[in-house]
């Protein structure tokens, strides 16, 4: 299998339960795939816990007939938490190929090399505006995200 990169946009963060949610989607996620990922976000998120309610997620519209919906939540202060859905991709327990038919994942994959990219900035990303300074900035944290492009 040959690997190329593919093409990273990132959406303005969103608001859900209560959380922020910033947003990466890699490749082009179809309107209605993207709408089944976030009807399902609300699912997939956890409770708050104290932590500022923090989370970002990425949408990955695979170029078979897959589409994966990864989502990291900030917990505990310091630690990140995971829950995945995918459509369409019957070796991950989808009942059929359809990328807009998400069900959700057992915590056992946590992101392709496609998706990997943003839990890295995002790791720094809540260091340098949540955890080191004297009061916590999520607002910065917010607007902090991983350049348009290429996945890296």
């Amino acid at each position: 299998m040959a690997f190329a990169e593919k093409i990273l946009t990132v959406p303005p963060p969103i608001e859900v339960g209560g959380r922020h949610v910033k947003r990466y989607h890699v490749g082009s996620p179809e309107p209605h795939v993207e709408r089944a990922a976030y009807a399902l976000l609300p699912d997939l998120l956890p409770e708050p816990d104290g932590t500022p309610p923090a989370s970002f997620v990425v949408l990955h519209r695979g170029g078979d007939t897959g589409a994966y919906l990864n989502v990291y939540s900030w917990a505990w202060d310091n630690a990140l938490r995971f829950t995945g859905a995918a459509g369409g991709q019957r070796f991950l327990g989808c009942p059929d190929d359809d990328p807009a038919h998400f069900v959700r994942l057992a915590p056992d994959f946590i992101g392709c090399v496609y998706e990997l990219p943003p839990i890295t900035h995002e790791r720094d990303a809540w260091v340098r505006h949540v955890l080191a300074p004297e009061r916590p900035d999520l607002a910065a944290y917010l607007t902090d995200s991983l350049p348009e492009g290429m996945t890296g």
